[in-house]
């Protein structure tokens, strides 16, 4: 069994879910990139004060976005780490997209979410659904604080799972202890269901 971010291989696809906010999950590993995906109504990036965001439309590229940001105040979105992660993110995709516009991507095996009110808006979107295939979908929230520390630790603990959850014969049967002993050894909670499409 595989974890693939192309859905292309049998294995398990994983995507991973995020508020409007990208720079929340720039460490969370990059060969899944691709398979993020983002909610609320548009993307907002931090601007020169909480009350002035940089607010986008999904869609936009990151390209538009990073050379709008260069062009404002180069030394202010380097230092907060918006260019770089911004460079990052179009060298893997040309645009955020919404998880509520995913169906072009077909459908995960498991879904990644790094905020707890993300947990609930795709649970809360999954099970309002029609669930034609009765195809399980395994989700998992792993709070991660949003700074590049507190991201890096997160990615590196969701590779861990990642790479647990492949190595299982199928999850269904095994997720409740491994999510215990995940638990245990990261001194960490991780709160998830099971939802179908």
């Amino acid at each position: 069994m595989g974890f693939s971010g192309d859905g292309g291989s049998p294995g398990v696809t994983g995507g991973f879910l995020l508020d409007r906010n990208p720079s929340q999950a720039t460490s969370i590993f990059l060969t899944l990139l691709r398979r993020r995906l983002l909610t609320g109504t548009h993307v907002k990036l931090p601007g020169p004060s909480l009350r002035e965001p940089n607010v986008y439309e999904f869609g936009t590229p990151y390209k538009q976005m990073f050379d709008e940001l260069r062009r404002k105040d180069p030394e202010l979105y380097k230092r907060n780490g918006i260019l770089p992660m911004l460079k990052r993110n179009l060298a893997v995709k040309t645009a955020p997209q919404r998880w509520q516009e995913n169906g072009p991507d077909g459908h995960f095996d498991v879904v990644f979410t790094f905020e707890e009110k993300v947990f609930d808006m795709v649970v809360e979107d999954l099970h309002t659904r029609d669930h034609i295939l009765l195809k399980p979908v395994l989700v998992i929230n792993l709070e991660v604080k949003d700074n590049h520390e507190e991201a890096a630790i997160g990615a590196r603990q969701t590779l861990t799972l990642c790479q647990e959850l492949e190595e299982t014969n199928g999850w269904e049967d095994v997720i409740d202890d491994l999510i215990t002993a995940f638990e245990r050894k990261h001194r960490r909670k991780v709160v998830y269901t099971i939802s179908y499409y």
